[in-house]
């Protein structure tokens, strides 16, 4: 049996990977730091006899070391995410992402793992002509902090080839949309979904600015196809996470929302402090992994509406967000 440590699954996406393994009858074992005050959203996962939780931060060589003895493959996703909140806490942002990530890196080696998949971001190509398509050779343009340290440990595990006995594997996710146990409506998808489904004005900045988007659950059926891979196939190699149908620019995202809230208030602005853009090309996880996302923006946009206007989530919940670090490192 597979069992599979997830470094910050107690996430949005992390807890959407959590929940499909556990479903695949995995092993999980999760560490996190609950960032954000998040510790609920692992509730529904106690008490499974195939997971097991340490509230560890991932600097503690030492307990991170132990604990990977008994695992199988590792996927890392922990971190401070995003680039507001990396804007707003540099000092910690770089413990967790560059120094504490390094750290995890360097304590799995040597513990007779097969796959180890670092969740990078597409956010690496930055500013690209709106008629280009970036694949993985793209040249990398980080304009943020948040990427700038993605961009710093892929280099990172690149360097590590013959150097290590596992096989890593570089995932440069899309922007995330959908439904989670640990809800974030500070993406792009589910802030404007939320904001026109609660009768609020949305104001769009540079709304014919490009990315990629892939629903969470498409996220973990790609993960489990990584560790389920061959080695040769996925070794020291980088993937684009996504697919070409949900390339979006943001007035298409709102043309998508306003076809089911059509008396949403929408304004369009110029010059939004978020100046990247890019489309990303998806054929090399196409072809090599056999991956194509099965759920599509308007499916997320349709689960969203029907969630917010059943009120699950409350309106003014700031754990619902990486808006705040609650936890000094």
């Amino acid at each position: 049996m597979r069992s599979i440590l997830v470094a910050g699954g107690a996430g949005y996406i992390g807890t959407a990977l959590t929940q499909y393994f556990l479903e695949k009858n995995y092993k999980v074992t999760v560490i996190d730091k609950f960032l954000y005050k998040n510790n609920y959203s692992i509730h529904s996962f106690l008490g499974n006899k195939n997971f097991k939780f340490f509230n560890i931060d991932i600097n503690d060589k030492k307990n991170v070391s132990k604990i990977l003895d008994n695992i199988t493959d590792v996927v890392i996703l922990a971190g401070a995410v995003g680039d507001p909140i990396t804007k707003k806490y540099p000092e910690i942002s770089n413990k967790i992402n560059e120094d504490g990530v390094k750290n995890f890196i360097d304590c799995c080696n040597g513990k007779g793992l097969d796959k180890v998949i670092f969740v990078s971001t597409c956010s690496n190509y930055g500013l690209i002509k709106d008629d280009e398509l970036a694949d993985e050779n793209f040249t990398l343009n980080p304009l943020s902090f948040y990427a700038k340290s993605k961009v710093l440990i892929e280099k990172y595990i690149l360097n590590l080839k013959n150097k290590v006995d596992y096989h890593p594997t570089i995932l440069r996710f899309a922007t995330a949309f959908g439904l989670s146990p640990r809800m974030r409506f500070d993406l792009t998808i589910s802030e404007f979904v939320k904001e026109l489904a609660l009768g609020k004005e949305l104001i769009v900045y540079d709304a014919d600015t490009w990315r990629p988007y892939c629903h969470v659950k498409d996220f973990a059926r790609l993960i489990f196809k990584v560790i389920q891979e061959s080695p040769k196939n996925v070794s020291f190699e980088t993937f684009n996470a996504g697919g070409d149908a949900n390339n979006f620019t943001k007035r298409k995202i709102v043309e998508l929302i306003l076809k089911k809230l059509p008396r949403g208030n929408v304004k369009y602005q110029n010059f939004g402090g978020d100046p990247r853009n890019y489309r990303v090309n998806f054929a090399k996880v196409k072809k090599v992994i056999n991956f194509e996302p099965k759920y599509s923006v308007e499916y997320g946009i349709d689960e969203l509406i029907e969630t917010i206007n059943n009120r699950v989530f409350d309106d003014n919940n700031d754990l619902n967000g990486n808006y705040k670090i609650y936890y000094d490192i």
